[in-house]
């Protein structure tokens, strides 16, 4: 513990009970002495017996090092979960002897008939009293009206819409927006105050001129602006699919996908690494790390890191895009330009994230390309599972993608696969499994540091625009 500053110093009040929920000590930064103390005592002779001679008592002091860190217990202590059972009569029974295996058992003590039991995994998350402050009423701007509360629905929105007027469009829609609302319009051109911000627009411009869709991660890629600047300009160049095999992109306004079967390379395809323990590697094994997992949720035992700081609108006005934060602070990175690997597929290289969202175009291996193309010419109908390709397209892309990652971890960690047997490599399938959790709502906008991609990338833009 005392190795890792962000954890805390756990303390059992019964060890030998594996049910039994520490309290939590604090670390701090102290600068104190060890001593050594020793009390002699020394006794006198007596002469005289009548007489009680007191002895003589001497104390010795030695300075033995330099305390820099303690832990206090602050906290207070967690309820504590016994393994014990309610008869019919209210009589408890300890079930200790029949839930711990305290030796090699046979396979009776298995199969016996026992109540369940099955202990909560965490009961707080916090073990310090803090004041609940109930959330007052929110005050709306003014000509804000709250909206429709339906049947079906009766949980209304806490919080006004974000202003940024994205169009949302759905795979049944029949008519494509060909330009963007007033509002939108409006957005960008009250921050677009500076020549950087003119030219990341004639950028995008001329990005969705070459190609008609894109993902916000190959934006991203493509040019350097900020992404609370990107948030108001997609919205002013674009349509937003929610649905069907161009969901999560942004589309160029006056653009219909499905009435273009050229548009085929456009569509997504939502790949995810497989693994499982069969195939010789688990999860842990993985060369890419999950971005979030619950395999590493360690509350209330580690330190809460603070949180970042929100980027205003006036430091928007005040140039902040491309060459970094406005002021003296300057972020890490003077570039907000994520890497190539984001959004393009190469053979030989692993995905940056366990779920990646790939359009078929970013998939540079020769050999999946030649699955994309197989109807080419042949197109009849658009659909809104596999869209201008045959069907099961995305299946067959996944399995030999999957194949390739199994084949890199295969040269990387070759100890991983000594014991295992191969089978077809054609029709190997390998079991998911994840740890992701959804992006949070908000990115980090000042510090920005160029790590972004999203698990759930889909999610994370409907998030930031309704």
């Amino acid at each position: 513990i005392y190795a890792d500053p962000a954890k805390r110093l756990e303390l059992y009040f019964r060890p030998k009970d594996p049910y039994c929920h520490p309290v939590c000590a604090n670390r701090f930064p102290t600068s104190t002495m060890l001593l050594r103390v020793r009390r002699r005592t020394k006794k006198k002779q007596q002469l005289d017996t009548e007489e009680q001679i007191q002895p003589e008592v001497r104390f010795e002091m030695e300075i033995l090092g330099i305390v820099t860190t303690v832990y206090k217990f602050q906290g207070m202590s967690d309820f504590q979960y016994l393994a014990m059972h309610s008869g019919p009569d209210g009589k408890q029974t300890s079930m200790y002897d029949k839930v711990l295996m305290l030796k090699p058992e046979k396979e009776e003590f298995f199969n016996r008939e026992l109540p369940l039991y099955i202990p909560p995994p965490i009961f707080s998350r916090l073990d310090t009293p803090v004041d609940y402050f109930y959330r007052p009423d929110i005050q709306h701007r003014s000509g804000y009206n709250n909206p429709q509360v339906s049947g079906e629905n009766l949980i209304g929105l806490s919080r006004a819409r974000r202003p940024h007027n994205a169009i949302f469009v759905n795979f049944d829609d029949e008519v494509i927006p060909t330009k963007p609302l007033d509002a939108a319009v409006q957005n960008w051109k009250k921050v677009c105050t500076n020549p950087v911000d003119k030219k990341v627009e004639e950028e995008l411009r001329k990005l969705f001129e070459v190609r008609p869709v894109w993902s916000r991660n190959a934006v991203k890629a493509n040019i350097s602006i900020h992404p609370d600047k990107l948030k108001l300009l997609l919205p002013y160049l674009a349509y937003y699919m929610l649905t069907g095999p161009w969901r999560s992109l942004w589309v160029r306004f006056g653009y219909d996908p499905r009435k273009q079967p050229e548009a085929k390379i456009y569509q997504v395809l939502d790949f995810r690494i497989r693994c499982g323990m069969k195939y010789g590697y688990a999860a842990t094994d993985m060369p890419v790390k999950a971005k979030r997992s619950t395999y590493n949720y360690s509350l209330p035992i580690t330190v809460k890191k603070q949180g970042s700081h929100t980027v205003s609108v006036h430091d928007l006005k005040q140039g902040l895009g491309t060459a970094g934060t406005s002021g003296a602070k300057k972020s890490p990175s003077s570039s907000y330009k994520l890497k190539e690997s984001i959004y393009i597929f190469r053979e030989g290289a692993l995905p940056p994230y366990r779920q990646m969202f790939y359009q078929l175009c970013d998939l540079n291996v020769e050999s999946l390309q030649k699955i994309i193309h197989r109807n080419d010419g042949t197109e009849s109908e658009c659909t809104e599972r596999d869209g201008w390709c045959l069907a099961k397209t995305s299946d067959d892309l996944r399995d030999s993608m999957s194949l390739m990652i199994k084949q890199i971890i295969r040269s990387t960690r070759p100890a991983l696969f000594s014991n295992t047997t191969s089978s077809e490599d054609g029709k190997e399938q390998l079991a998911y499994e994840s740890g992701e959790d959804e992006d949070d709502e908000e990115e980090e906008e000042e510090d920005f540091k160029p790590s972004d991609g999203s698990e759930n990338e889909m999610e994370t833009e409907i998030l930031d625009y309704v």
